[in-house]
């Protein structure tokens, strides 16, 4: 029997839609997503011959290309307790979208020892699991009202997988029950497929993520805070770079090679203002430069981003974490004595010079601890 196809784009209400989708996949039966990349054919997880009918429906794609797809990274924890710094900076700056994960999934708190045992075997062979977090908002709605996850597979059209619902139909429009049709996908190509080892990770299957772009997106942030980003936290930002290229025994501006970014923001700055004359000065001193600095604001993104905030004051921290609790174990005071480093905006040259020797000693701390990322495999 010919699967169902459902045209997303004329839909009158997408609840519905949605709300019949959940129902069809806790029946048993298979349904077709669009995502950014590809197509995807989804059956529960916790159905083993509903899984089992999946992967036969799908049978020429390779078994890497199985995964499970979760509603966000903070439920992929559940699967990886464990997962090492460099997965958790992955999916908080890729999902949703075109990344998927493979790892290991062994521990003895995952969620994986939830699912049937006929499951495991069909998604999980040797321990290892991939996981990812689609880019459409009609899979995330599904996965956010479905009980449990969704075991995922692409479909193979010929050595690339399809991204139009027509190919989807001319493959396997006789095996599955419902294609959700939104026309051509995004992107119009695979995912990026990593195999993630603990601080390194190696490249399966390039998509759409190359693997500059990944490198970039799994490399260490470092956030420096102060209030208008014009005269602290760039002279910080400045002095950490130098400490953490001596380090890696590196130039400054080779640092994003080693996988490592360092950049600063001010809680209430505008966007594109000069540093002060005098910062760059006490800069200059120091042989930085800080000239070509500007200004930016600590926006959600950027501080969700940052591995660690290292903020010049008591009260900078408190603001963020007042606005994002969750971010606290990330947040600290740059002072490992827990003194503010004070404002020297409109003092003397000598006032900064003081300021940024107390920052570069702070500085120094920090950098000699750091856990610093490995280089990837690719």
């Amino acid at each position: 029997m010919a699967a169902a196809t459902i045209d997303l784009r004329s839909a009158d209400d997408p609840r519905d839609i949605v709300f019949r989708t959940v129902q069809a996949l806790a029946e048993g039966k298979l349904v077709v997503f669009p995502t950014e990349t590809v197509y995807l054919a989804a059956a529960s997880a916790l159905i083993p011959e509903a899984v089992a009918r999946l992967v036969e429906a799908c049978g020429q794609v390779p078994p890497q290309y199985r995964g499970i797809a979760v509603k966000s990274g903070d439920d992929a924890l559940d699967y990886v307790p464990d997962l090492s710094p460099l997965g958790r900076r992955l999916m908080r700056r890729c999902w949703p979208g075109p990344l998927l994960i493979r790892c290991r999934a062994d521990h003895p708190e995952s969620v994986l020892a939830q699912l049937p045992q006929e499951t495991r075997a069909l998604l999980t062979p040797q321990g290892v699991v991939g996981l990812r977090v689609p880019f459409h908002d009609v899979i995330l709605s599904v996965l956010r009202f479905s009980i449990g996850p969704l075991a995922v597979v692409p479909i193979d059209c010929g050595g690339r997988m399809a991204v139009t619902p027509e190919e989807v139909s001319g493959q396997v429009g006789g095996s599955v029950d419902v294609i959700l049709d939104d026309g051509r996908t995004k992107y119009a190509q695979a995912s990026t497929m990593i195999e993630l080892e603990w601080d390194r990770w190696s490249t399966l299957e390039s998509g759409v993520i190359g693997d500059l772009a990944l490198q970039r997106l799994a490399s260490m942030m470092i956030l420096l805070v102060c209030t208008g980003n014009t005269c602290r936290s760039p002279m910080a930002e400045l002095l950490m770079r130098r400490h953490l290229a001596k380090r890696l025994g590196c130039g400054i501006d080779q640092l994003d090679q080693h996988g490592v970014v360092v950049a600063s923001a001010g809680l209430a700055a505008a966007a594109g203002g000069r540093p002060s004359s005098e910062a760059v000065e006490a800069m200059a001193r120091q042989g930085l430069d800080l000239g070509e600095h500007l200004s930016q604001p600590a926006s959600e993104r950027l501080i969700k981003q940052a591995d660690l905030i290292l903020t010049m004051t008591h009260g900078h921290r408190q603001a963020i974490v007042n606005r994002w609790p969750e971010l606290a174990s990330r947040t600290s005071v740059v002072s490992r004595d827990k003194r503010d480093v004070a404002d020297p905006i409109g003092g003397p040259l000598p006032l900064y010079e003081e300021c940024a020797r107390q920052l570069d000693d702070y500085l120094a701390v920090w950098a000699a601890e750091l856990p610093l990322p490995e280089r990837p495999e690719t």
